[in-house]
């Protein structure tokens, strides 16, 4: 402990990176406890009710009946039957006949995070939110307060546990990148370091485990004759160029631990908006795409016009059921309404969509500027306005009666009986409201 404190004492910049272990599950699991529910499972050839979702096999993700999506997090449990997030349930319950199934409510971890954030805002103004489940804070000169870096790290690994009920593990690091990066070295419920003098620890490691080296990225680096993380670091970057262009420099960079982004507080102006979603089911039709970047046109637009913001470029990614990702993007009149989204991206989408399966979609709105300050456009005022006031409307009833109070037909779907029922791409179903 003396010697890191004494590296600490030198470094000039102390980043954490905090990443709740197995999210999904174990929020999933506490919201489960707290409604008093149980598990029937078989042990030993004994039927007995267990509360705790990570203490069996269990993951959420996907639909339980039909067995159809991928898993989303999955309990310590699974590991023996080597269970993958990002696999699907199909193959996930061969591996494990008896896996309990729960759907995802990301609504309800939502709120699991926001307690997160505000917790780590205790140890730092500078906290800066990655994900729904990972945090960056910038502990720099803060030692007076909170002691050294592992003594803070532990009283909020410590903390959240008490507070909460679920686990995180924390990097502790020089930057965001190696801070992140030490997070992975061992899970779950530990603080690991990965100092200037530590990254052997890092270059140890298959290139696979490199951030930004992705399952496109890897094989090529694979061919290339790099297998560790080290072998990039000591690699010549003129000869990645002819590979992988400009991003040839910022895997060396990673590669040799070198970062300068800054821990950007969340409450900073934001750059850009977007959401995505993991479809729990390949999509192989236009018309089922085009509903689920509807869903996401929904919360961009929404948050947007909350932030009051107008963006002047539209972009949609895509992730193929092979994990391939792609992304296509166009400028635009500054906008903040949900239909004018929704046009665009349908159309990036049609002009980027290369017909595989796809398993992932995203909207981005970018190139934020005031809504406040926007131009009067002198052709199309009249229907811009009318758009404007239908918005607005959506979002007031929305707020005074609840997202389900209002809602486009699209995500409505007549069963065989009579009635009109939520269909599968519902925003309401799927995340529990906007």
């Amino acid at each position: 402990m003396r010697n890191k404190s004494n590296i600490f004492s030198r470094t000039k910049t102390v980043v954490f990176h905090i990443d709740v272990n197995s999210a999904y599950l174990a929020w999933e699991s506490l919201e489960r406890m707290k409604a008093g529910e149980v598990v029937t499972v078989v042990v030993n050839g004994h039927e007995c009710q267990i509360s705790d979702l990570r203490a069996i096999p269990s993951i959420v993700g996907g639909d339980p009946e039909t067995r159809r999506g991928i898993v989303l997090s999955k309990s310590l449990p699974c590991k023996p039957y080597k269970i993958q997030t990002g696999e699907s349930l199909m193959s996930a319950v061969k591996k494990c006949p008896g896996l309990f199934i729960a759907p995802a409510r990301f609504g309800i971890y939502e709120r699991y995070s926001d307690d997160l954030i505000a917790y780590l805002h205790n140890f730092s103004d500078r906290v800066q939110q990655y994900s729904i489940d990972e945090a960056f804070v910038d502990y720099t000169h803060m030692e007076r307060h909170f002691g050294s870096p592992m003594e803070a790290a532990d009283k909020i690994r410590n903390g959240i546990r008490d507070a909460f009920g679920f686990t995180v593990s924390i990097g502790v690091g020089p930057n965001k990148l190696l801070a992140k990066m030490a997070t992975g070295l061992r899970k779950p419920d530990f603080t690991n370091t990965l100092l200037e003098g530590e990254i052997g620890k890092m270059w140890a490691l298959p290139i696979e485990e490199l951030f930004m080296a992705g399952r496109a990225t890897a094989p090529k680096l694979r061919k290339l004759g790099i297998q560790t993380i080290g072998d990039l670091a000591r690699f010549d970057v003129r000869y990645l160029v002819p590979t992988f262009k400009s991003f040839s420099h910022v895997l060396w960079n990673y590669a040799n631990g070198i970062d300068d982004s800054a821990v950007e507080p969340h409450h900073s102006a934001a750059k850009s908006v977007g959401n995505s979603t993991t479809i729990p089911f390949d999509v192989t039709r236009y018309d089922d795409a085009n509903r689920v970047l509807l869903n996401l046109c929904e919360s961009v637009g929404k948050r947007l016009r909350l932030t009051h913001t107008v963006a002047s470029s539209v972009s949609i990614g895509i992730r193929n059921s092979d994990f391939i990702h792609y992304s296509h993007q166009r400028r635009c009149s500054p906008t903040d309404n949900t239909t004018t989204l929704y046009n665009h991206a349908a159309q990036l989408f049609r002009e980027a969509w290369k017909r595989d399966p796809v398993r992932q979609l995203g909207v981005r709105a970018d190139k934020l500027s005031d809504s406040r300050m926007g131009q009067l456009n002198l052709f199309g005022q009249e229907e811009t306005d009318r758009q404007m006031r239908l918005d607005a409307s959506i979002d007031s009833i929305r707020r005074r009666f609840g997202d389900e109070s209002v809602m486009r037909a699209s995500f409505l779907c007549k069963d065989e009986k009579r009635d009109h029922t939520l269909d599968r791409f519902s925003p309401f179903r799927s995340t529990g409201g906007l």
